[in-house]
């Protein structure tokens, strides 16, 4: 009975010996095997892959497997009576495949989040999910984008690998599927088509067996389809429907983040227009010039700002602003953005400094904030014959400093209260006269407060200032800025240091004049 039963066991038995030798194998073990078993050692009958886990046992190896034949089997191990082993061999064929298969998509998508999840450009995410499809999931593939109006965005990848991006005027609708996929809620399952119902935009290749329409979800939108040409008319297993829809989400997931991310570029590019300083005008006879740094080296603008109004007031003047709000960076840059608005809306009562700073006062003091304030210089000015005539308000800001032909360098007497801090504030308007040639300097404390200096904490102060500006009379109003903005950065060297602003107006030299 016990003979009929290893006889007739459905899976093939061998018994191997303590020396090693085959005594024993059952019918299907015979059959499996090609040559003679019994009397042979194991190393001679069975493939290598059985015998190298035969001398193994006892070892603690995990059950070997390997190939007979075109199959695969897995080999389980018994100790039998008189030190013997029998080993069992069991057909794991099938599920050998699904473990490869497994493991194939497996790598693919690894690969397709680690080539897909780290970029924020856009066409780039297409253009990667069009070939990453193409190269596993059909021979060509197309990722479809809608753009505004009746345009879409449409990255396609063939055969060769190379994707291919264009911008284009499509009707979805001619493509059945296309257009739920799109709208993407509620979820769309996979739309199969015959090559022949696809349009010529999408462009099946001759020999194309079926066509399919995958919607590809975002985050809480669609973020687009994706439509395969396949040569088989199969469509996906559910084992491959699993990780399809895997792939289409990373992949969607992806397409969202770059296009949110481009989103929010193009909102942050527009809003920091508003913010980055203005390029000065061409004024009829007078030079302007400005320089600005902020104080972050990775920052475009910070808490200083200058505006330069060619008509202010009754329109006899033109008008120069340069203020300094407390802080540094991003916020300061809104208070600098909200400030500058204000003062573009006063301008009607530019003839009138003190009307304007007792406005702007009263606009800062209605947030209740005590820590938004800002500092201001004012400058009203229009050329007077080859003069040019200036009016000069302080409120809190570091003074004016006028360069004189024969090398003085004057401080304007302008001063005033900061703006955003006090309910009265008060302020002065001084007067001053260029002549051909002469320069009037207003600066942000940038300048002077940056720290320096053989042990990197001396102040470059207003007397070094001073000290230098000696030296630059006569100086273009181009150049002069750049020298002031350059004194100061080299002193302050790595170290940190605040925004910086400086505008120059100046009473140009008549044509062929050298100033000496």
């Amino acid at each position: 009975m016990v003979g009929m039963v290893w006889e007739d066991a459905p899976y093939p038995m061998l018994a191997v010996s303590t020396s090693g030798v085959v005594e024993q194998a059952n019918e299907a073990a015979r059959l499996l095997f090609t040559g003679p078993v019994v009397g042979q050692r194991l190393e001679h009958a069975a493939p290598e892959w059985l015998a190298r886990a035969h001398d193994r046992l006892g070892a603690g190896a995990a059950e070997p497997y390997g190939e007979l034949g075109e199959r695969v089997f897995q080999a389980h191990a018994v100790y039998a009576a008189g030190g013997r082993v029998v080993w069992w061999l069991i057909d794991v064929t099938g599920r050998q495949h699904e473990m490869d298969a497994l493991r194939e998509w497996t790598a693919f998508l690894a690969e397709a989040s680690n080539e897909l999840l780290p970029s924020l450009n856009l066409d780039r995410c297409l253009e990667t999910t069009a070939c990453l499809a193409a190269r596993r999931l059909g021979e060509s593939a197309l990722v479809v984008l809608p753009r505004a109006g009746r345009r879409y965005a449409i990255a396609r990848c063939g055969a060769d690998g190379r994707a291919v991006r264009q911008d284009a005027v499509i009707d979805p609708g001619t493509l059945p599927g296309l257009t739920e996929a799109l709208r993407g809620f509620p979820p769309v399952p996979t739309r199969w088509l015959a090559p022949q119902e696809a349009p010529g935009w999408v462009g099946p290749e001759e020999g194309a067996g079926s066509v399919a329409v995958i919607a590809l979800p975002g985050h809480g939108l669609p973020a687009g389809a994706l439509v395969l040409v396949r040569r088989s008319r199969e469509r996906f297993t559910a084992d491959e429907r699993v990780f399809v829809r895997l792939f289409a989400l990373w992949a969607g997931s992806a397409i969202a983040v770059a296009r949110l991310y481009v989103e929010q570029a193009a909102i942050t590019e527009t809003l920091m227009a508003e913010l980055l300083p203005p390029a000065t005008p061409a004024l009829d006879g007078v030079e302007l010039a400005a320089r600005y740094r902020p104080a972050g080296p990775g920052e475009r603008v910070g808490g200083d700002f200058y505006d330069v109004y060619p008509v202010a007031g009754s329109g006899r003047e033109s008008l120069v602003v340069l203020g300094d709000v407390a802080g540094k960076g991003l916020e300061a840059a809104v208070l600098t953005g909200r400030i500058r608005n204000t003062l573009r809306a006063l301008l009607p009562l530019a003839d009138d400094h003190q009307r304007m700073l007792e406005l702007l006062n009263g606009v800062l003091l209605n947030d209740g904030d005590p820590t938004r304030y800002v500092t201001l210089v004012l400058a009203s000015f229009q050329r007077r014959g080859p003069r040019v005539a200036l009016r000069l308000t302080s409120a809190g800001h570091p003074a004016p400093l006028i360069m004189r032909n024969d090398g003085r360098v004057e401080t304007v007497p302008a001063v005033g209260t900061l703006i955003g801090v006090l309910e009265d504030i008060t302020s002065v308007t001084d007067t001053v006269l260029l002549e051909p040639g002469e320069t009037c300097l207003l600066y942000s404390d940038g300048i002077t407060e940056a720290r320096g200096g053989p042990l990197g904490r001396e102040l470059f102060g207003d007397e070094r200032l001073c000290e230098q500006l000696r030296q630059c009379a006569g100086m273009p109003p181009e150049a002069l800025a750049e020298r002031v903005q350059m004194l100061a950065s080299e002193w302050a060297g790595e170290g940190e240091h605040d925004d910086m602003a400086v505008v120059t107006i100046s009473a140009p030299r008549a044509p062929g004049e050298d100033g000496s």
